[in-house]
């Protein structure tokens, strides 16, 4: 990379430009930058020549994401908010190396997803904690509608272990393909959906429990 100022300070100059964003990414709908678009490796490619207004377009681009997946895995908008930091700070870095065969999108999921479930092993919180809603975009009307739902499923899905919940996140929440889930977590795609069986039938069991009680 032939970025001179630091990677650090660097990102908090691009992250203090979006805070006042407001944030709409409706998370219960397939997410539309699950699929790679043309423009990523074209900005990939000025990010690496040194292009700074490329890698804001692409912080843009995926940090809400990035944010709700991370939100989705440690149900924290604290914890979230350091992994996505965490998380770009990486990419920020390692740029260079990425290799451009591979869907950015899978690079930098994968990258959050990893970085979340250290986050749960350094904090210990894989038990089910305090419901915290992920952003959805939605009218306060909606909102008080879906929020019992919502803080069900996120329940439950803190309960089912991080290799299931990865899954989950992947495929309901950011609307991930079977072949893109495989090409995220580097497995056969047979395997994803065996372990998407497994785990939707363990958040179904949770589910039904916690009903019973």
């Amino acid at each position: 990379m032939c970025f001179i100022t630091p990677a650090s300070t660097q990102y908090s100059i691009f992250k203090q430009n979006k805070i006042k964003s407001k944030r709409v990414h409706q998370l219960f709908v397939r997410s539309p930058v699950c699929m790679n678009k043309p423009d990523d490796t074209k900005l990939i490619e000025r990010c690496i020549k040194g292009d700074r207004q490329a890698f804001e377009d692409l912080l843009i681009q995926y940090e809400k994401p990035v944010f709700n997946a991370a939100l989705r895995m440690l149900n924290s908008r604290d914890d979230a908010s350091d992994v996505t930091q965490t998380v770009f700070l990486k990419v920020y870095e390692n740029l260079d190396s990425y290799d451009p065969s591979r869907r950015f999108f899978s690079w930098i999921y994968r990258i959050t997803l990893n970085e979340s479930i250290n986050w749960l092993d350094k904090q210990n919180r894989l038990e089910p904690l305090q419901h915290e809603k992920a952003d959805s975009g939605k009218s306060p009307e909606q909102e008080v509608d879906s929020a019992q739902v919502a803080e069900s499923v996120q329940t439950a899905l803190m309960t089912i272990g991080t290799d299931y919940r990865t899954v989950i996140v992947l495929k309901h929440f950011l609307g991930c393909s079977y072949v893109e889930i495989s090409d995220v977590l580097e497995i056969p795609e047979k395997k994803v959906k065996s372990r998407l069986y497994t785990a939707r039938q363990l958040l179904k069991e949770a589910l039904i429990e916690a009903g019973t009680r």
